[in-house]
């Protein structure tokens, strides 16, 4: 038996997508997402997002979660000048996983 890295369903490896940056999978993770109309995957990432709290008041109206999720997370980079700080980590790590499930 040999060893061979786990890949997405696209063919994309671990190695391949531990070596994106955040944003790339962040991009991916959320159009994959769009796509399998996965309201829980954007909610579980905006509870990692500094400012979570502010996400409770977010229209959760099933056409529009994609588009809010993606604008709520723009804003929040664009309103502080950071990243995803100290939620990096956490966020790259859910982005892979569900980029390999799905």
């Amino acid at each position: 038996m040999t060893d061979t890295p786990a890949a997405t369903p696209g063919g994309t490896s671990f190695e391949e997508l531990d070596a994106l940056p955040t944003e790339e999978l962040r991009e991916r993770a959320f159009a994959r997402a769009r796509e399998h109309r996965d309201v829980g995957f954007y909610w579980s990432v905006l509870r990692h997002l500094p400012n979570a709290d502010e996400a409770a008041a977010l229209d959760g109206a099933p056409n529009s979660v994609g588009p809010t999720i993606d604008e709520a997370a723009a804003l929040w980079r664009e309103l502080t000048g950071h990243g995803y700080e100290e939620s990096a980590p956490l966020l790259r790590a859910a982005f892979i996983d569900y980029l390999l499930k799905h």
